[in-house]
């Protein structure tokens, strides 16, 4: 391209290129890209000037040449697709009639900063340092599927306003960053999609407003693969946000998070495995918490933010905090959609254990024992009352020898009054009600009486009472302790 053909805009730029000088365009300080349809040719520079520039325009001497635009109208298509630009791009504050294509692109830096595009098509786009997309305006999708970016991405206050499309609003699926991924209170209207990206550093969405729609993904990132932490906090979520099978080696933190999608699943994090997931401080998620076959260090849970809803099959955590009691604890295991979820209750149990609050994983237990008895058979839940009467299923052991005073009082009373009569007067033991009611409820103990002793009519049908009440106690003492000591 010929100076010659060039605006006086675009001259200026053209000029400006080889010393990397700054071109700003810009008018008062409060000035909105976003009428820059508005603008007249003196701050106009054609998509094709620029693309010539960076791929062909000459250079000086001892200068390092930049693209650095600021505040300009740039028409036409920016088609930079499979070129390699070796020199910094900065287009900041620029408005965009059409979509850039830079797919395939190889670029040493780019910084799109305040400005408003109808869209970006930059899947697999390379990037040797950072790319700066903060406080842009988007209309349309952003593509940036299998890019790789040796720095960092910033897309912080940048607004994704999706135009009707089956396209995601924000691809970011396979894209590998050597840094981090900084968007904190961004703005998208439709799916966010990390499916299957690397991030060397740490993920921060803190403020984000991510608005999918009922039943719709609004952070996908199935398979994500992090190195550092993932910062949800005070995010806002319409939809669901999926974890599946994603590895984020320190904390996936939602604290204050408000995540919304009613009649399905808010946060879909099985198969995960996390460091630590933070989930405080929040009002109850609306949607079903699914956490199954994920592996935690750390659990930091709030018994205030989980929803009515949750799957916790195969989750497994090694530490539980905020430290609350067991009943607090249990209301969320009675949610769980599968019902009955034993590993939930050992899990659980083994936490409390392992802080020393041995109480509280009894307490756990009994509670699992109690639930295990409503997936029984009408005799196997009859057996399983008289135990939780008895003994409490053996976490109640000091129920036996309430029950065993009770009828020791009872029967001794009632054979004081009236003595059985001797089988053999001549050799029976002087009569002592204590010990007879003893031998009655004591299978396994002999005090001589029961045997040289022979109520009538209504006593000996207490007598009958006692024994058979002296059997299931000791069953039920038996079975608790076992049960007890292999839970040790």
């Amino acid at each position: 391209m010929q100076i010659d053909d060039m605006t006086p805009a675009e001259e200026r730029v053209w000029r400006a290129f080889p010393r990397g000088d700054d071109v700003d365009f810009r008018g008062p300080t409060d000035e909105d890209p976003a009428r820059g349809a508005d603008w007249g040719p003196e701050r106009t520079v054609r998509a094709a000037v620029v693309r010539a520039l960076l791929l062909s325009a000459p250079q000086e001497d001892g200068e390092t040449a930049a693209l650095r635009l600021a505040g300009a109208r740039i028409t036409g298509v920016l088609d930079l697709k499979y070129s390699e630009v070796d020199h910094a791009v900065r287009l900041s504050d620029c408005y965009f009639e059409d979509v850039p294509v830079l797919y395939g692109a190889r670029l040493r830096q780019l910084n799109l900063r305040d400005s408003v595009l109808p869209g970006l098509d930059a899947a697999t786009l390379r990037v040797d340092g950072v790319l700066r997309m903060s406080d842009c305006l988007f209309e349309g999708p952003v593509r940036l599927g299998g890019a790789q970016i040796s720095g960092a991405l910033f897309m912080d206050r940048a607004e994704i306003d999706e135009r009707p499309t089956d396209q995601p609003a924000l691809q970011l699926n396979h894209v590998t960053i050597g840094d981090g991924l900084s968007a904190q209170d961004l703005r998208t209207r439709g799916e966010v999609r990390l499916t299957g990206a690397s991030i060397a550093g740490t993920i921060v969405l803190n403020q984000a407003r991510l608005e999918a729609g009922t039943g719709e993904a609004a952070l996908d990132a199935e398979t994500l693969t992090v190195e550092g932490d993932v910062l949800l906090r005070d995010v806002d979520v319409l939809g669901w946000i999926g974890l599946r099978g994603a590895r984020i080696a320190g904390r996936l933190d939602l604290s204050h998070a408000r995540l919304a999608n009613p009649g399905d699943t808010a946060l879909r994090a099985s198969s995960c495995t996390v460091g630590e997931l933070w989930l405080r401080r929040s009002p109850p998620m609306t949607g079903t918490l699914n956490l199954r076959r994920a592996q935690l260090d750390v659990l930091f849970l709030e018994p205030d933010v989980v929803p009515g809803e949750v799957l916790l099959n195969s989750l497994v955590y090694t530490s539980l905090t905020p430290h609350e009691p067991a009943e607090r604890r249990l209301a969320m295991l009675e949610r769980d959609r599968e019902g009955y979820v034993p590993h939930a209750y050992e899990q659980l149990t083994a936490a409390y254990r392992r802080i020393g609050d041995d109480d509280a994983a009894r307490v756990v237990q009994l509670a699992k024992q109690r639930r295990r008895r409503g997936t029984l058979p009408w005799y196997g839940r009859l057996w399983g009352y008289v135990q939780d009467a008895a003994v409490g299923y053996g976490f109640r052991p000091l129920r036996a020898a309430g029950w065993l005073v009770s009828l020791l009082v009872i029967g001794s009373l009632a054979y004081a009054l009236h003595h059985p009569e001797p089988l053999k007067a001549d050799e029976a033991p002087q009569f002592n009600p204590v010990f007879y009611t003893l031998d009655l409820l004591l299978p396994v103990i002999s005090f001589g009486q029961e045997g040289a002793f022979a109520p009538t009519d209504g006593y000996q049908w207490l007598s009958y009472a006692l024994v058979l009440t002296g059997w299931i106690l000791a069953t039920t003492v038996v079975t608790g302790i076992t049960r007890s000591v292999s839970r040790q």
